[in-house]
């Protein structure tokens, strides 16, 4: 026979399971909140994306920006994503539009992360994940790669390009960075 503290046990379990599996991401970078369609397609757009690129997405969520960029771009696309339940999802997306061979979500914290084959990378996580992430970017991303900040800005970087009515940032490293803003680099 079941008793009421054992009921109680379970609710309590389910319930910090779902706390822990809301806020893990929070804990790394950013809560998840979906990105909509038309802003993910402003976003590549803006990046100028295409069949050469390799589009990182951080934070990739239910993996739409990877998807899109497979589908509409046919980049080669990576998301990056901490959430278990999202990876999940993400691959089934990736299967179910067939696009294995050009899409893949990598389980894992994108910090921690090598992303130096990146030509783009997209996001949409918090200004303290995105200040985090500068020297990151310095270190690992070649002049001439196309970052993509849907809300939040880099702090003492200049965009390259600005959409304010979707709040869409668009840098470029080697033109926006001042650190090494004064170089010679082509941008694409």
């Amino acid at each position: 026979m079941i008793t009421l503290s054992t009921i109680l046990f379970v609710l309590i379990l389910i319930a910090v399971f779902i706390v822990i599996w809301i806020f893990w991401a929070a804990f790394i970078g950013a809560g998840w909140e979906p990105t909509s369609m038309r802003r993910v397609r402003k976003m590549l757009e803006m990046a100028e994306v295409n069949s050469k690129d390799i589009v990182y997405d951080l934070g990739s969520g239910d993996g739409r920006i990877v998807t899109e960029a497979a589908k509409k771009y046919h980049a080669k696309a990576v998301g990056i994503e901490a959430d278990p339940i999202r990876v999940f999802w993400s691959r089934l997306t990736i299967l179910r539009f067939g696009l294995r061979s050009q899409a893949k979500i990598i389980w894992g914290n994108f910090f921690k992360q090598n992303i130096s084959e990146a030509t783009v990378v997209t996001l949409f996580l918090s200004d303290y994940a995105n200040e985090k992430l500068k020297s990151k970017f310095l270190r690992e991303l070649k002049p001439g790669t196309r970052i993509v900040s849907y809300i939040w800005v880099f702090e003492g970087w200049n965009p390259v390009r600005v959409n304010e009515d979707k709040k869409i940032f668009l840098y470029v490293i080697g033109q926006s960075n001042p650190t090494i803003k004064n170089r010679n680099y082509s941008i694409f």
